[in-house]
């Protein structure tokens, strides 16, 4: 097996300005979503340059009107104190990303539950599953939901991802998206309603995956700080890599741009 790295992890968004050193990630189809409006660095750069880029990317969102900035950073890395003394005085949120893998055969052996049945999603469940997901993001707003139905539309449409459906005595209660490519397929949007967690529900997703995509690697992007890593650990999936982001939201659009000199 070639090893896995967070290049192999699927972006949303169109490269606008690319260098030696890094990446502008920007997705005007959606703005209000951060994993898709960021810069990623490809190696360290100077502290003057790191905030020469934060004031750039600052500048260039809110002539979109938008509120937040957002970096990733190099894989396997810990940030440099310089860059990170600028992250703390701005009062970023700092996020360390895990990335792990699995062979479908290591996944642990799960009985079939005869109240949960999963699905993937065509036109005849389609509509169930957009109300799924449009019952998680409305807490972020109407407007913000609604750009997601418009996303989730278009991965419909879209070859290489499949759209997974898991039903709670005939509930649509969980869902997930695979990305895929020749040798993997990419846990993304896991997610199961706050009233049917601790049901099975995602095991039952994930085992739908092992069987049905058995012969390619199965790998995910995990929070550091989320409870689910200790349960891919359960699972058997392998910690691979690690990578930190750093996000800044604004209270206004209109808040100046920084003052770093």
């Amino acid at each position: 097996m070639r090893q896995v790295t967070f290049k192999d992890i699927h972006k949303v968004g169109h490269i606008v300005h690319e260098t030696q050193q890094l990446k502008h990630i920007h997705y005007p189809e959606m703005l209000s979503r951060y994993n898709s409006n960021f810069i990623e660095y490809k190696t360290w750069v100077a502290v003057e340059e790191f905030q020469q880029d934060l004031q750039y990317l600052r500048e260039f969102h809110m002539k979109n009107d938008q509120k937040h900035v957002k970096f990733y950073f190099p894989a396997d890395e810990e940030i440099p104190d310089q860059i990170k003394d600028v992250l703390t005085k701005y009062q970023f949120e700092i996020e360390k990303l895990e990335l792990y893998t699995l062979e479908p055969n290591r996944f642990p052996p799960v009985e079939d539950h005869p109240d949960i049945s999963v699905h993937q999603v065509t036109e005849e469940n389609l509509e169930d599953f957009l109300s799924l997901q449009y019952q998680q993001d409305i807490p972020f707003g109407t407007n913000f939901a609604e750009q997601k139905i418009a996303l989730y539309k278009s991965f419909f449409e879209d070859p290489i991802i499949v759209q997974l459906l898991a039903y709670y005595k005939g509930i649509p209660a969980g869902s997930v998206h695979l990305i895929l490519s020749d040798a993997t397929v990419e846990i993304d949007d896991f997610s199961v309603k706050a009233d049917y967690q601790r049901k099975g529900i995602g095991t039952r997703l994930q085992k739908y995956v092992m069987e049905h995509f058995s012969d390619k690697t199965i790998i995910l992007v995990a929070e550091g700080s989320d409870t689910p890593r200790e349960m891919y650990q359960k699972q058997n999936y392998q910690c691979v890599g690690f990578r930190y982001e750093a996000t800044k939201v604004y209270k206004s659009v209109k808040t100046p741009a920084l003052t770093l000199f």
